[in-house]
């Protein structure tokens, strides 16, 4: 029997790990796993009732009341009922005595197995020790009762052998098989609930924009997790089981492992902020760290949460400059839909005046003026609605009171929908910019020392007459006499009001439609309108007003105490609707004015043609002259100058115009223009240093061994800086020993600055130098200053040579000059020298050396050349 019991135990053991089995792989197939289990319960009853233990013919003392009570409770009512009727089917088939009794037993077992499965259901049992032992040795009791009711008594005397070896086993055999069931029931439904958590977190992983890693606080990986989301991050699939410095650069790894670390040691999450890559392809990462409980026999370890943060952090800079430019000195409000005040700036209530609270919940129109119509709020709102913004210049009223001009811009922002959900408005206080701007207009047309329209004014008047004049208008240009004396005496200050008595005297002489402006300095223009239709009377009326203006200006002008007269010169002329410029008009009283002015001042004078006419030509010839020395047609030729003997002694260069079309022209035809437009200095350069060049080649010939160049120096060139510097360059460059050149001046030029002119050419006159004084008896003829300059030579002015032999008067000082030049050891030469009888006399004086045409007129280098060769003049 111990055999048999024992084999029966093998089979119920061997069972439950199948059943175990079947219950984890039937859990994804819960339908199927209903038949296999019962299939499973009913094949251990049939296995446990064909290794029976027989008790009496035909009765079977076996394990399969285990079977099926177990079945009940795990398998439920199908399964149970599937393995009950199996087992059921197999019993008949055995037959015997016991067959119904045995089909009965198997029906009490699944019954109790049933009833046991509901009281754990409803939380009245537990699949424990102690509620499973009454249970099951009521089973085997009942079991036990009914082989008892199938034997004889005889038989019943020998149950005890049997019975107590059989609950020895069965029970413990199905208190275990319910136990090792119920472990594996409880693992399964642990196991599905670790499944659904890893689903769950595998769900929220996906979800998540993160990288997940699993570090260890060597840094090494060892669990990777990412959602598509978080592919951008530059790592690798197959990352797992790489350290840091495979991961990131040497920088990044150790920031890395110092941010694991802290982890590590430190309580809470911890976060890292880092770069990766360059450029445009520069991201910005977020890391988070938190430690977690390490599983046996491993180290501790820490999931890393990581997240790419580059458009939160442009989203943030951007919501930085945002705040800030909503707080910007520019006013900005922020409306609801419905135009009701959401927000204003700290600007918006410094240009209204109204704190925050004052406008919170209220609409723009609190703001309104009430300068606008309601037609200009329509067509505002309706460009808003059509083009989504409206800007331009509004009229609103400060909390005060105070209405100001606002410069107002108006957006509508939009939801997704395409709706308008807020509208955003910046305001500015242009008060100032429009102060500002009529501060310029003023400064840009009119003068800023007396207030009268200025040069600019004057000329849009002008124009617009040209566009509409009907009437004859007449122009005066006035320039005050004299009042250059006033500020270099009394200064400027002064000056300034001298022009605002000015101003002010012909300001109040003009009628309605005329126009009094400045145009800089001392001149000032009016501009007469209306005046009669004739042109005749029109001039008669212009000259009956600049008489009075004449008048009105010779007033004295008062000083504290003092009477400062200032008179007036005034070009006037009439403009008839000619298609002249502003400019050009004024240019022409311009003219006249000068004219007036070259006839004595405190005179007015009339604007005609010839003035005009002589100003061109003056003009044409400063540009001639200009090309003529750009072109190189300017030379040196040179007049002779002879001894009482008639030999050439020296000679004195000269300028000749070699004109293309008017042929050689002397210094009186362009010295005048020359000298008013600075452009004589060039002359004297060119002169001196052809002069100079062509001494240097003449020094070689023996014919020129104590000849001597004269040159002129311009009334300018003497004291412009540099001058010595600019004389000894051309000395040098040309080669010229400077004991053979001769600079001559004129008496004027000594009486700007004579220690600034001795200065200069003692300076010369230490390189061997000779100067000479031309003209001299038409200036100052100081004895002092012939006394202390280092002079040569004295040149007798033509003027008086050419009076004589019959002007006592030019006699006399021709005598006086020779006597002084003897006296201080001067050569003396007369110029002009045109007749014999000249000569004779000037000889007879004592003046033994002369030039004139007498004798030569200016030659070119080559004709004086040949007659320093010639044996007359050698």
């Amino acid at each position: 029997m111990l055999n048999i019991v024992i084999q029966q135990a093998v089979v119920l053991l061997a069972m439950g790990w199948l059943l175990t089995l079947n219950a984890r792989k039937g859990r994804h197939h819960p339908r199927l796993a209903i038949v296999t289990t019962g299939f499973w319960f009913g094949l251990a009853a049939i296995v446990c009732m064909l290794l029976p233990f027989t008790v009496a013919p035909g009765v079977l003392l076996d394990a399969r009341s285990g079977v099926i009570f177990v079945a009940g409770v795990f398998g439920g009512p199908l399964s149970g009922a599937l393995a009950a009727l199996m087992a059921a089917l197999c019993r008949l088939w055995i037959g015997g005595a016991g067959a119904f009794s045995g089909v009965l037993n198997i029906g009490f077992a699944l019954v109790l197995g049933l009833a046991f499965r509901h009281g754990v259901g409803r939380g009245w049992l537990r699949i424990n020790l102690w509620h499973l032992l009454p249970a099951v040795l009521v089973l085997h009791a009942a079991s036990l009762l009914l082989i008892a009711a199938l034997m004889t008594p005889v038989q019943r005397e020998l149950m005890p052998e049997y019975i107590w070896p059989y609950l020895a086993v069965v029970v413990p055999l199905t208190l275990i098989l319910t136990l090792i069931l119920h472990d594996a029931e409880q693992r399964q439904r642990e196991q599905a609930l670790l499944e659904h958590s890893e689903a769950r977190l595998r769900a929220i992983t996906g979800a998540l924009p993160d990288l997940m890693f699993v570090m260890n606080e060597q840094g090494r990986c060892l669990e990777v997790m990412a959602s598509s989301s978080a592919q951008p991050y530059p790592v690798a699939n197959n990352v797992i089981g790489k350290l840091l410095p495979q991961l990131f650069e040497p920088a990044l790894a150790r920031r890395f492992q110092d941010f694991i670390r802290r982890t590590l040691t430190q309580q809470g999450c911890q976060r890292l902020v880092y770069e990766l890559g360059e450029g445009d392809d520069r991201r910005v990462f977020e890391s988070r760290a938190q430690a977690m409980e390490a599983p046996l026999n491993e180290g501790p370890a820490a999931v890393v949460l990581t997240r790419d943060i580059t458009q939160r952090e442009l989203n943030e800079t951007e919501l930085r400059i945002a705040a800030v430019a909503f707080d910007s000195f520019e006013g900005m409000m922020i409306t609801d839909a419905q135009t009701r005040i959401l927000r204003v700036n700290r600007a918006f209530t410094e240009i209204t005046g109204y704190g925050v609270e004052e406008v919170i919940g209220n609409t723009p129109a609190m703001l309104g003026s009430g300068q606008h119509d309601g037609a200009f709020y329509r067509q505002m709102w309706r460009h808003i609605h059509d083009h989504g913004h409206w800007q331009g210049e509004i009229l609103n009223r400060r909390k005060s009171g105070h209405v100001y001009p606002q410069w107002l811009s108006i957006s509508a922002v939009r939801d997704v929908q395409g709706e308008v959900s807020h509208y955003v408005a910046s305001i500015n206080d242009i008060s100032q910019r429009k102060k500002d701007a009529e501060r310029i207009n003023h400064l840009a047309f009119y003068d800023g020392v007396t207030g009268l329209p200025n040069r600019r004014f004057l000329y849009q008047r002008l124009a617009e007459l040209i566009d509409v004049q009907r009437d004859l208008s007449g122009l005066i240009f006035i320039d005050l006499d004299k009042f250059k004396h006033i500020n270099d005496l009394w200064g400027l200050s002064v000056g300034d009001q001298v022009l605002q008595q000015a101003a002010l005297r012909l300001s109040n002489l003009m009628h309605p439609g005329d126009l009094v402006a400045r145009l800089g300095g001392d001149e000032f223009v009016v501009l007469s309108t209306g005046l009669p239709a004739d042109k005749r009377q029109a001039a008669a009326h212009l000259e009956q007003l600049g008489y009075t203006l004449l008048s009105a200006l010779e007033q004295p002008y008062a000083h504290e105490e003092h009477a400062l007269r200032c008179g007036a010169s005034l070009g006037m002329v009439l403009l008839e609707g000619q298609h002249a410029s502003p400019d050009e008009q004024v240019q022409q009283a311009e003219l006249a004015m000068y004219q007036a002015k070259s006839e004595g001042k405190g005179k007015l004078c009339f604007f005609d043609r010839g003035m005009q006419e002589r100003v061109a030509r003056r003009l044409r010839l400063e540009e001639d002259i200009q090309r003529g020395l750009d072109a190189g047609e300017f030379v040196a030729w040179y007049q002779p100058q002879f001894d009482h003997r008639g030999r050439i002694i020296g000679a004195e260069a000269l300028a000749r115009w070699l004109h293309p079309e008017q042929g050689t022209l002397a210094p009186g035809a362009f010295i005048d223009v020359a000298e008013g437009s600075g452009l004589m200095n060039r002359i004297d350069h060119m002169v001196l240093q052809s002069a100079c060049r062509q001494m240097a080649r003449w020094a070689q010939l023996s014919e020129f061994g104590s000849f001597t160049l004269s040159v002129n120096i311009g009334a300018s060139r003497l004291y412009q800086a540099g001058f010595v510097e600019e004389v000894l360059q051309v000395f040098t460059q040309t080669g010229v020993d400077p004991g053979c050149i001769k600079l001559e001046i004129t008496e004027s030029m000594l009486l700007d600055d004579m220690p600034g002119a001795i200065d200069r050419m003692q300076a010369l006159k230490a390189h061997g130098v000779r100067f000479a004084i031309d003209d001299f008896g038409t200036g100052y003829s100081s004895l002092l200053y012939l006394q202390r300059l280092p002079l040569d030579q004295l040149k007798i002015d033509q003027s008086f040579v050419q009076a004589l032999p019959h002007d006592d008067n030019s006699l006399g000082i021709i005598k006086a000059i020779i006597g002084m030049a003897q006296s201080l050891g001067l050569e003396v030469i007369a110029e002009g020298v045109e007749t014999d009888a000249q000569r004779t006399q000037l000889y007879q004086l004592g003046c033994h050396r002369y030039q004139g045409y007498l004798l030569s007129r200016p030659e070119p280098a080559e004709r004086l050349q040949a007659l320093m060769q010639s044996p007359r003049y050698g």
